[in-house]
């Protein structure tokens, strides 16, 4: 069976920045043992898998060692190839999710993901393991998905040097570090060796619950972020109530065919 597969990097406007997605549209659902052994293969922090059921697509995401529920940059490179190579006319898209309905709408070069909101629950006492796993203690941790782990300045997230043994021991998918950004609104970085990936590059995930936060903190609704990965990613935010629209870019790397 040949599957086609694009190599998309997402959250960025140029090759070799930003997050990189894989994504495999599809006739027809795979096994799912399938998909993920593909996931696997890739070795990216996610694959994306998508089967267009009428005017809507549903949408699945693999890490290469487990399914998750919710991926940003995956669903941006998604979309791009759904606008870009696959013929899709006009500027939405409705895709159909373990975390419901999400929408993709392209304007000029950006690509705006609307996707639902989540509030941080503050966490009184920091777990040890987190406090090693990072090297040192936050200012502030809240819990969702993930944990929220707030520092005092930018610096704090760069100087990061996690042990990610430490990291994997907490009872959450991952681990996100944030602090008011320097020449943007926030920053943060993003770890989850439970799921197979260590750092993140940049994931429009953890945006769900950063965008509520930072916007009640800074007391604004429109936010530019930055993801201080290695090979950074920016992302452009709004906070809307009970959702949050996540914008960015995203270019192609290659496309082809996988053989299974």
């Amino acid at each position: 069976m040949k599957i086609p597969m694009y190599q998309v990097d997402a959250f960025t406007e140029k090759i070799f920045g930003g997050n990189p997605a894989a994504v495999c549209p599809l006739a027809t659902w795979l096994p799912t043992e399938t998909m993920q052994a593909i996931a696997a293969e890739n070795n990216l922090a996610e694959t994306a898998f998508y089967v267009k059921d009428k005017n809507r697509f549903e949408i699945r995401w693999f890490t290469p060692a487990i399914e998750i529920n919710l991926c940003g940059h995956a669903t941006l490179a998604s979309a791009h190839v759904i606008f870009n190579h696959q013929g899709h006319a006009g500027p939405r898209i409705s895709f159909s999710s373990k975390s419901g309905e999400l929408r993709a709408i392209k304007q000029d070069d950006l690509i705006h993901l609307d996707f639902p909101a989540y509030d941080a629950v503050p966490v009184a006492d920091v777990p040890g393991a987190l406090i090693r796993g990072l090297g040192k203690k936050p200012r502030e941790l809240f819990k969702g998905r993930d944990f929220m782990a707030v520092f005092e300045k930018e610096e704090d997230i760069l100087s990061l040097a996690p042990d990610f043994a430490e990291l994997a021991a907490l009872d959450c998918l991952g681990i996100i570090a944030t602090a008011k950004g320097e020449r943007c609104d926030f920053v943060s970085r993003f770890f989850a060796p439970r799921a197979g990936v260590p750092e993140d590059p940049v994931t429009g995930s953890s945006h769900t619950m950063l965008i509520p936060f930072w916007a009640k903190r800074l007391g604004k609704n429109i936010l530019r972020a930055v993801q201080l990965s290695k090979r950074r990613g920016e992302l452009f935010c709004e906070y809307r109530g009970e959702r949050v629209f996540i914008g960015g870019r995203a270019v192609t790397f290659f496309q082809g065919t996988i053989e299974i």
